[in-house]
């Protein structure tokens, strides 16, 4: 299935070439706009792959657009603009953009441009996912752990035998041993 993206630019003329690079490119444009605001808005609704943008926009630039769709998770960014200054490119990095082609538009530079800025974004959200799951797997591990200190101090059980009823428990109700662990914690409250 091909990249989806979306391409704002309020220069029509460079939104009709730049999707006549995609499109020889074997990539799928599915929207356009022409300032950021409705950028934003289009990805919202249709989620793309990737947007590509031009920083100079009216209603919102597009370093504020790709800073929003970066919050919301919508979709990566790459730049595409004229202006090389470092202070646009700083303002690009703290916005999250995942990659930045300065004009004029080489046909060569964007499918690895487009590439990089998806492979830098879906690391990014790997790297999202696992450091989401180790706090899970984390705060679970810390409520057995009370739970078993607390059946230890209540129950006179040894740690493994507190453990081992937590895991029988969680077992026997089909329940997982975090959900279990809370109900004896919460059983203790009461």
């Amino acid at each position: 299935m091909p990249t989806r993206i979306i391409i704002a630019d309020d220069e029509a003329i460079q939104r009709m070439d730049l999707k006549d690079v995609l499109t020889k490119q074997g990539y799928l444009v599915i929207g356009e706009a022409g300032d950021g605001l409705s950028a934003v808005n289009l990805a919202r609704e249709l989620r793309p792959d990737l947007v590509i943008m031009d920083i100079r926009m009216p209603d919102m630039d597009g370093i504020a657009a790709a800073e929003t769709l970066t919050q919301e998770k919508l979709a990566p960014v790459l730049l595409l603009t004229a202006f090389g200054d470092q202070p646009l490119v700083e303002r690009a990095k703290e916005a999250g953009v995942v990659n930045y082609i300065v004009k004029p538009l080489r046909e060569s530079e964007v499918a690895p441009a487009i590439e990089v800025a998806l492979a830098r974004y879906n690391e990014f959200r790997a790297m999202e996912d696992k450091a989401r799951s180790l706090s899970e797997t984390l705060e679970t591990r810390k409520i057995v752990e009370r739970a078993k200190g607390l059946l230890m101090e209540k129950q006179g059980l040894s740690e493994q035998e507190a453990f081992r009823k937590i895991q029988k428990a969680s077992m026997n109700n089909r329940k997982s041993m975090r959900e279990v662990a809370e109900a004896i914690l919460l059983t203790n409250e009461m």
